[in-house]
């Protein structure tokens, strides 16, 4: 039997900080649907990069549960989005990831409709029909310096705290003036809090991903950490790289407001950048000059993640799918000019966070296969997964919110 509301209320309220979330947060549809009302669709989600929308018609779709949404470049060159849904009984209009379109037909009875939502053809409809009323409905979308991101809410959060913060941070990159090399998809059967949980956290990294730990120094305790990525601090500034602290986290942000964060982890020596060997896989970004040893760790809200080594980027997004099913795109960005074959490879730029997410993948399933156990009770955080334990105390504060 699913909970009432009343005691939804009560299993938020019992809840310790310091500990894992109880079984019924991951397996309670109506714990879901509160999620999807009170934080999934009230947020801005990441859809990807501005060099994927180079043309009027260019496209690409956003799924988050039961909702899609088309992020098209419109005739006009501004980015809009629209629900993905045909204005006559509802069928999906555009079923690709991702493309170019001079329109967007419904395959179900043909309605047709313009890159900038307006119906254009619907057969056999009645004189009185209006298509000028009959339009692809708005959805939210923004970018924050070529990052793009789209909202299923009609008054999303205000990006403009994130923007200006972000500003020099994201210059140093180039954010701006990079493009999409590589995006792959990886469809998870857990919950979609279990998903983002596991990437808040690196205690699991030494054990479960080799290929990770040799070269990231995320994996040690905070003593030890401190004193390995000494020489990062030492190269810094020589690289060109900026040393900056920001985390305006969900924590503090203030209502209306969305939160987002940046800070700087370091590699162990000799390794230059996430890949096979630690050797470079991409050209220097933006204003960088040199390998520091070092990356960069920047989230944007509760959904969206991104790693950013001096020769390129890593973003995650994690989207429920169901109340038991979640998915995450990775996106893979590299420097505006650099050419594919030439100046990087797709295996080699792709190698460690595809094999990573690979694995990431099976931990999530088994953790879920445990957490619905009848044996099942929250287990403390260690020192190493207090940035899981401040996103599970925000996710319940959100959820008690009215």
């Amino acid at each position: 039997m699913s909970a009432s509301r009343e005691t939804i209320d009560e299993l938020l309220a019992r809840q310790r900080s310091g500990y894992s979330l109880e079984q019924r947060f991951y397996t309670d549809p109506d714990v879901y649907a509160l999620e999807l009302e009170r934080i999934i669709f009230k947020t801005w989600i990441l859809a990807g990069h501005v060099s994927q929308y180079r043309e009027p018609g260019d496209f690409t779709t956003l799924n988050v549960d039961k909702e899609s949404a088309i992020i098209v470049r419109g005739t006009d060159g501004k980015l809009k989005a629209f629900a993905n849904v045909c204005r006559h009984r509802g069928s999906l209009v555009c079923l690709e990831a991702e493309g170019h379109a001079s329109k967007f037909q419904c395959p179900y009875h043909g309605w047709m409709y313009d890159v900038d939502g307006n119906l254009t053809a619907a057969r056999d409809m009645p004189a009185e029909f209006d298509a000028a009323t009959h339009g692809l409905k708005p959805v939210s979308v923004a970018q924050i310096h070529g990052l793009v991101f789209a909202s299923f809410s009609e008054n999303p959060p205000s990006l403009d705290r994130a923007i200006a913060g972000m500003s020099e941070v994201m210059g140093m990159y180039d954010f701006q003036n990079m493009k999409v090399a590589a995006r792959k998809s990886y469809p998870i059967p857990a919950n979609w809090k279990l998903s983002v949980e596991n990437y808040q956290e690196c205690y699991h990294c030494a054990t479960a991903h080799p290929e990770y730990a040799r070269m990231h120094a995320l994996i040690l305790e905070d003593e030890k950490k401190l004193r390995a990525s000494q020489h990062m601090y030492d190269r810094m500034e020589a690289c060109g790289i900026q040393e900056f602290e920001i985390d305006y986290g969900e924590s503090i942000a203030k209502p209306g407001e969305f939160s987002f964060g940046y800070w700087r982890t370091a590699l162990f020596k000799k390794y230059k950048t996430g890949s096979r060997d630690g050797e470079a896989v991409a050209p220097l970004l933006g204003s960088i000059t040199g390998y520091d040893g070092g990356q960069g760790d920047l989230w944007f809200g509760p959904l969206s993640f991104v790693l950013a080594y001096n020769d390129h980027i890593v973003c995650y997004v994690f989207t429920p799918t169901a109340h038991e099913g979640s998915n995450c795109d990775v996106y893979w960005l590299v420097r505006g000019d650099a050419e594919e074959g030439r100046d990087y490879d797709v295996d080699e730029l792709t190698w460690l966070w595809d094999v990573t997410t690979a694995s990431d993948k099976e931990i999530i399933v088994n953790n879920f296969k445990g957490v619905r156990s009848r044996f099942y009770e929250p287990g403390p955080f260690s020192k190493m997964e207090y940035p899981e334990k401040i996103y599970v105390d925000w996710l319940v504060r959100e959820l008690q919110q009215r």
